[in-house]
């Protein structure tokens, strides 16, 4: 499912990726929303790109800790401008 092996550990981090997603640098076409999840399998959290029909893009791995406390920046978005 996630491919990318680096681990978002910061909420600083967090709300670079937010950034990025939201800047259109990625490339993703047709992003509706991001998310915080666990995997059904082992419980282990990411963040995820959703598209209009709620189909993961892109998911990256997230600590426990931003995963706990990144939960309002994802909601509100970054107060950084891109």
């Amino acid at each position: 499912m996630i491919n990318d092996p680096k681990v978002i550990d910061t909420l600083e981090e967090l709300e670079s990726f937010l950034i990025t997603v939201e800047s259109g640098a990625l490339g993703l076409s047709d992003v509706a929303g991001i998310a915080l999840a666990t995997t059904n399998s082992d419980g282990r959290p990411f963040v995820a790109v959703l598209d209009s029909k709620h189909q993961l893009l892109l998911g990256r791995w997230v600590s426990a800790d931003v995963y706990e406390n990144g939960k309002d920046l994802v909601r509100n978005g970054p107060s950084k401008k891109h």
